[in-house]
């Protein structure tokens, strides 16, 4: 026989019916029936008895050949009917079958599924088959396949069956309709010509390993695609695999049951996309306005949103709110001061927005301008080209956004307090999801919590500058000259994040070629403490004149401050005489100075360290010391050694061992000190006064900073 007039391969159980070498084992559902076959001449008698006669009727094949069927396996008031069916059997050669009541050995009735054939044999002669099996047993099977088969065809779980070379057997038509394929076109191919996708390597790999092991997986895998039944629409389908063996364990295949599970995935997904969304805004709450700076928190509005929630986030303040001095305008084109631009990976997309710093017109029809004037958000969910333009400054800037495939966007308005302050720009380039009003309420959100803390910090920074400008303005020019004595400043007002304090010092030409040398440091900041630092510089100047002795000077300040609503001081007065070589000092509860003789070691001054400016009643006491030429007196506030980590006589100790160096230059001694000491987060301002006896001429041009 050829190839061409071979029949089509058997789609179904590819190795069963095959011979072999093995000898056959029962198996199946005809040894399940135990089938006995009887085989009677044209008289009736028996001339054929199998093994499974005996055991459903009860005699041996030597007790049951040669006898006549009727008196053996029938009940008497049944056997004319018997035997008339028989005649008629063998008259007609028309089959009969039926239910019907065999007499066992021992006597017993039992109800068998008969079907009587007659044949004929190579010489003209006929018989009469007779097959029976066990009625009972016959009804639990077909009740078991009916079962079965209605389970599985109108299951509306998919259910296919594949053998072990995993080509499909059977499909059901819930799986039919899931694939989108008919069952004709399963049957005979295998699993990956019909689930193409490399995803389905997963499940295919599962079903070999099931073969192999028959540990069945049970909603172990899940699968999300799309189908030729709904090609629009992505589905999520659970996996279970088990191994079918027959009764004796040889194994016939792997059964594949998929639940359709899309509305669990996507609840899934909505739940971990809720998770996601208040994780974010908790993580906004923690990490943005951690400083009293607008470019800090607006970076940090950038950086919480990249990458997780979009690909590029820009934040724009309009220009107005920076510089007060230039009105915003509620026509023509918007001036935008650009604070902080993030991307998740390098991307044309950056360069088509403004850089950090730089100031940019955009004209009324872009999205950034419509928002901030309307101070509604804008969501662009799926941007074409004419959305990119209005997004964009210009169309170069248009023309890079589509390049870096910019598909999903919104801009969100800075509100805080009622005001408009600029706007947050989000775009989603990679990231194939559009933004939607879920998306659009977190960025609110967040930009609401950036807008305030942007706010605060331009409240902070008018305040602050105001309070700076004040302070800078009760800060002392330096004398052009002071008999005998060179004297080298500085201030430096405490960091962004906080507001100035009321540190100071003073200079004062007094009679007699004598010198007042002061600092003191008002407790509490902002304008109130620079207000008070004035008054107290005022009032110390005034009663300088008066040359009176720095005790009484310091009483006479106290008696100001305790009228001053509670604020207290610190102040330390020396005055200086070069024609008696020596500095008198008083303390009002301030830091030691240092003193640097000559050609020694530096050291801390030991004073009657006195009560603060304000505490009232306590009298101060002057202390005399030696100040000759070469000398050096280092006068300073708490703000340029006291840290929150180390105590304080730790950093005294530092300050006592950075002066002891060379005798150098006092503003390389001022700026070194500033170095050393200050610390970037320095929460205090810092006055910092330095003297040194027995010269005419100041060293070089003095400064303050």
């Amino acid at each position: 026989m050829s190839e061409a007039d071979r029949p089509p391969a058997d789609p179904g159980w590819a190795n069963i019916g095959r011979p072999d070498s093995e000898p056959s084992q029962p198996s199946g559902l005809m040894d399940l029936l135990g089938v006995a076959a009887v085989l009677l001449d044209a008289d009736g008698r028996i001339v054929l008895w199998s093994p499974q006669a005996e055991e459903l009727y009860g005699p041996c094949a030597q007790e049951a050949l040669g006898q006549y069927a009727a008196p053996l396996l029938v009940h008497e008031e049944h056997w004319d009917w018997v035997i008339k069916k028989f005649a008629e059997v063998m008259e007609t050669g028309q089959s009969w079958g039926g239910t019907f009541p065999i007499r066992c050995k021992d006597g017993s009735t039992r109800l068998v599924e008969l079907r009587n054939t007659r044949l004929l044999d190579d010489r003209g002669d006929y018989y009469a088959l007779g097959l029976g099996a066990d009625s009972p047993m016959l009804r639990e099977v077909e009740r078991d396949v009916a079962l079965s088969t209605r389970l599985i065809f109108q299951s509306p779980i998919g259910i296919a069956i594949l053998d072990t070379d995993l080509r499909y057997v059977a499909v059901n038509p819930a799986l039919e309709r899931m694939h989108g394929i008919p069952a004709a076109q399963h049957l005979g191919r295998r699993y990956r010509e019909i689930m193409k996708a490399t995803k389905f390597e997963v499940p295919e790999a599962a079903m070999r390993q099931v073969l192999t092991t028959g540990i069945p997986l049970v909603d172990q895998s899940t699968i999300v695609g799309r189908t030729p039944a709904d090609p629009g629409h992505q589905h999520a389908w659970s996996i279970s695999l088990y191994r079918l063996d027959d009764p004796q364990g040889r194994v016939l295949g792997v059964a594949d049951i998929v639940v359709e599970v899309t509305e669990r995935y996507r609840a899934a997904l909505e739940a971990t996309e809720t998770r996601r969304r208040l994780a974010l805004i908790a993580d906004g709450s923690a990490r943005i306005g951690t400083t009293l700076e607008i470019d800090q928190t607006a970076r940090e509005l950038a950086e919480v949103t990249v990458p997780d929630f979009a690909d590029l986030v820009a934040v724009d303040v309009l220009d107005s709110v920076i510089d007060q001095h230039r009105p915003a305008t509620r026509d023509g084109p918007a001036l935008f001061r650009a604070l902080a631009l993030k991307a998740a990976y390098p991307t044309d997309a950056v360069h088509a927005a403004d850089p950090p710093g730089h100031v940019t017109a955009y004209d009324a029809d872009r999205f950034a301008t419509r928002c901030v004037r309307t101070g509604r958000p804008v969501l662009i969910r799926h941007a074409d080209g004419n959305d990119l333009t209005r997004i964009a400054r210009d169309e170069y800037a248009a023309t890079l956004l589509a390049r870096a495939g910019v598909h999903s966007y919104m801009a969100v308005p800075l509100i805080a307090r009622g005001t408009v302050l600029g706007f947050l720009g989000l775009s989603r380039a990679r990231d194939p999801r559009p933004f939607d009003e879920d998306d659009l309420a977190i960025a609110t959100e967040l930009a609401f919590r950036a807008a305030v803390c942007i706010d605060n910090a331009r409240t902070h920074q008018s305040v602050r500058n105001a309070a700076e400008t004040l302070q800078r303005s009760l800060l002392p020019e330096h004398p052009p000259h002071l008999p005998g004595l060179q004297v080298a400043s500085r201030y430096l007002p405490a960091q962004a994040a906080y507001e100035i304090g009321g540190d100071w010092y003073d200079v004062l030409p007094l009679g007699s070629d004598k010198t007042a040398l002061v600092v003191g440091d008002v407790m509490g900041s902002g304008i109130d403490a620079a207000a008070t630092m004035g008054r107290l510089r005022t009032a110390t100047t005034a009663f300088a004149r008066l040359d009176l002795d720095p005790a009484q000077i310091l009483e006479h300040l106290d008696a100001i401050t305790s009228g001053l609503e509670q604020y207290i001081a610190t102040c330390i007065y020396a005055a200086y005489d070069p024609h008696r070589g020596e500095c008198r000092i008083a303390n009002a509860g301030h830091l030691p100075p240092v003193l640097i003789r000559h050609g020694r070691h530096p050291q801390l001054l030991e004073l009657p360290t006195g009560t603060p400016l304000g505490v009232g009643g306590i009298p101060f006491e002057t202390t005399t010391v030696r100040f000759a030429a070469g000398d050096r007196l280092v006068l300073y506030t708490d703000g340029l050694v006291e840290t929150r980590h180390q105590p304080i006589d730790e950093r005294l100790d530092v300050l006592v061992r950075l002066l002891d160096a060379p005798d150098s230059l006092l503003e390389e001694t001022c700026d070194r000190l500033l170095h050393d000491l200050r610390h970037p987060d320095n929460h205090d301002d810092v006055a910092l006064l330095i003297a040194r006896a027995g010269r005419s001429t100041p060293d070089r041009a003095h400064r303050r900073r």
